[in-house]
């Protein structure tokens, strides 16, 4: 099976980039130039331009410091082109121009610039502003009716200002027409912005911004239009002598700016009600669940990622050490009104930059979309892997969370054990939940606790009553340990499996070149490396160290490994959609490794130099650690962007073994 997929490189907006001062340049007739910002106020605008009538030859470009960052963008303008249609469209009605007196000199009125083309207008535009493909000019055009309609303006000096359910469909029909075309998102802010420019109406230019911060927190501009806009905005926002109002909302959309470029438009379009709590400033809630059921609500609006509600979920329960952390989608049938076994659930690792609004979306169309047994979707919270420094980590609700983390996987059987081994984790366990008391077997959710911390599997191996005696004799001896002591010691045992603190992905087996593997397997990835398990019934197969493999990557739909069997090369490859989290997991246990050894040896050469030459040599073989360390550590930051590539093979290269050769 071939290992394919698609870049996609995120346009990053720099506000600060350099503003551009007297830049001017002409049309093709090579005209004089000339200030066209001039030094008239807003009472100079004159809708109907009835003093004068414009030739599309005569054109001039003068563009003032706000718009120097549509220079390099010219060709993307067709300012002729709309000039010429709108004379037309102007002398079909009857009138003789429309632009406002503030953009032509006194000694030049037959001269029309950028500047005049970018600046409001009540009328209807009769074609685009930018050059985009034609059979988009019409959408375009209807596109400015909108704009006009949802700032209320008309023709005709109507001011009418409209409900809110009106306006939440007036956007609403933006977001459909433009979310999946990046010509028309162009064209639309670039309408918009045309809005907030020598905008004579207070009202109006406050819905023209508005409008502006709601399309920007729902998709980004395309790169070369997004660093003019990004220009233009930040430069209202950080006017001195600005309208408060209007200052308040170019920064905001200023921010959503930042957030839409980096996390990209919205997968899905933005509902109703997010659309209203944007307009009001009303923020939105969601819960979050924990493995042992219980939860957290936090906050969200249209732009908010998964990355920002991690940040927010750590802040509420008081968790500083979450970057091992992060959300999970969680699906799990339920037919009828009974929920199958815990087993039946899949977690499914979300993208930072993915929005909780369209996950919140798609969790809804998948319950709308079940027939008979419905798929039942939820925001989960839990480690995305185990890494060796979480030891070091004494924050109690990292301890406490990874204690159930590693209790749920336990429970579900991920951690074969022996008989010894199950009893003393269920009397740590029954310790933990309700403490020392001298009859535990007389309290009233002993039986159930029994149950509820025996894995199904083990339990059946020996009868009832044998393993209640066992577990009792245990607990009994456990009097001196408090709860937070036999949390760590839970955590200890499974730790020190060879599979302990493992991430577990259930996949399908498609290439098996020695032919011992089921066709389901779950795999557990660990410090030590990939574990193999049979799921039904739950059995360890295998384990392949991470010296032993040499090369591994994913695509969208499966993950290779080529490793060591026997001392003999083999290429495995499983059917899965979290291709790209085994690769992320794997690849920075290696990392970590990598870092103690070079460390190590590091330190090695420090202890064994004396005097001056310590400070002028390097043991042999540390610029060889070193360079590994920046490969990796490069490969480990990129490994998100390169496992979601659709277009070109994705081949995550492990350098282990290598090395370990070195040593």
């Amino acid at each position: 099976m071939p290992f394919s997929g698609m870049t996609y490189d995120t346009p990053s907006v720099n506000g600060d980039s350099m503003r551009m001062r007297n830049s001017s340049v002409s049309s093709a007739d090579s005209t004089p130039l000339h200030n066209a910002f001039g030094n008239s106020n807003a009472d100079d605008y004159d809708s109907d331009g009835s003093n004068f009538a414009p030739t599309p030859r005569t054109l001039s470009m003068s563009v003032p410091p706000e718009l120097a960052g549509a220079v390099p963008l010219l060709d993307r303008f067709q300012v002729e082109g709309f000039l010429r249609a709108m004379q037309k469209q102007i002398q079909s009605a009857g009138k003789r121009g429309f632009f406002s007196k503030r953009s032509v000199g006194p000694q030049i009125r037959e001269k029309f610039t950028l500047e005049d083309m970018l600046c409001f207008q009540k009328e209807p535009i009769p074609t685009s502003l930018l050059r985009i493909s034609s059979d988009m000019v019409s959408r375009a055009v209807k596109l400015f009716q909108v704009v006009l309609k949802y700032m209320g303006v008309d023709a005709s000096d109507k001011v009418s200002p409209l409900s809110m359910e009106d306006q939440i469909d007036l956007v609403s029909k933006l977001y459909k027409q433009t979310l999946k075309r990046s010509e028309l998102r162009d064209e639309l802010f670039v309408q918009i912005s045309k809005q907030t420019r020598n905008n004579p109406e207070r009202h109006c230019l406050l819905k023209a911004w508005e409008l502006m911060y709601l399309c920007a927190s729902a998709m980004p501009p395309n790169k070369d239009i997004g660093g003019y806009l990004s220009e233009y905005v930040h430069s209202v926002a950080h006017e001195a002598n600005s309208d408060p109002e209007v200052q308040t909302l170019a920064l905001n959309t200023w921010n959503a700016l930042k957030r839409s470029v980096k996390a990209g438009p919205r997968h899905t379009i933005p509902g109703r009600e997010e659309i209203e709590a944007l307009l009001t400033g009303r923020k939105l809630t969601t819960i979050v669940f924990f493995l042992d059921e219980t939860f957290e609500e936090i906050s969200y609006d249209m732009t908010t990622t998964v990355a920002e509600a991690i940040e927010e979920l750590a802040g509420i329960i008081k968790l500083s050490a979450y970057t091992t952390f992060s959300l999970f989608e969680c699906r799990k049938l339920v037919t009828g009104s009974k929920s199958l076994d815990n087993g039946n659930e899949e977690y499914i690792g979300l993208d930072d930059n993915k929005y909780i609004g369209d996950l919140l979306a798609e969790f809804r169309a998948e319950k709308d979309r079940s027939k008979g047994d419905i798929l039942h979707c939820k925001l989960s919270f839990k480690k995305r892997l185990f890494r060796e420094s979480d030891e070091a980590v004494v924050d109690p609700m990292f301890v406490q969370l990874s204690y159930v983390q590693l209790q749920h996987d336990y429970v579900l059987g991920n951690y074969p054990v022996g008989r010894d081994d199950a009893a003393q984790l269920s009397a740590l366990q029954i310790l933990v939940e309700m403490g020392f008391i001298n009859s535990p077997e007389t309290h009233s959710d002993w039986t159930s606790l029994l149950e509820r911390f025996l894995p199904r599997q083990i339990a059946m191996t020996r009868g009832k009553r044998d393993w209640e005696t066992d577990i009792i004799s245990r607990y009994r001896s456990m009097e001196h340990l408090s709860k937070d002591d036999a949390r760590q010691q839970f955590l200890r045992i499974l730790r020190n499996l060879p599979y302990g603190n493992s991430v577990f992905f259930g996949v399908r087996k498609i290439e098996d070149p020695i032919g011992l593997l089921p066709g389901r397997i779950i795999l557990g990835i660990n410090k030590r490396g990939v574990h193999f398990f049979r799921p039904v019934p739950k059995e360890y197969l295998h384990s392949a160290e991470l010296r032993d493999i040499m090369q591994f990557g994913s695509s969208n739909i499966a993950v290779f490994f080529k490793m060591r069997v026997a001392g003999v090369l083999h290429i495995f490859q499983f059917g899965t959609k979290q291709g790209e989290e085994v690769c992320v997991a794997l690849q920075t246990h290696i990392n970590d490794v990598m870092l103690r050894r070079y460390s190590k040896a590091r330190s090695t050469a420090s202890g064994s130099l004396q005097g001056d030459l310590c400070q002028n040599v390097k043991a042999p073989g540390l610029d060889i650690y070193e360079k590994r360390v920046q490969e990796l550590s490069k490969e480990l930051q990129d490994s998100k962007k390169k496992c979601r590539t659709e277009n070109f093979p994705n081949f995550c290269t492990s350098y282990f073994s290598s090395f370990f050769n070195q040593e």
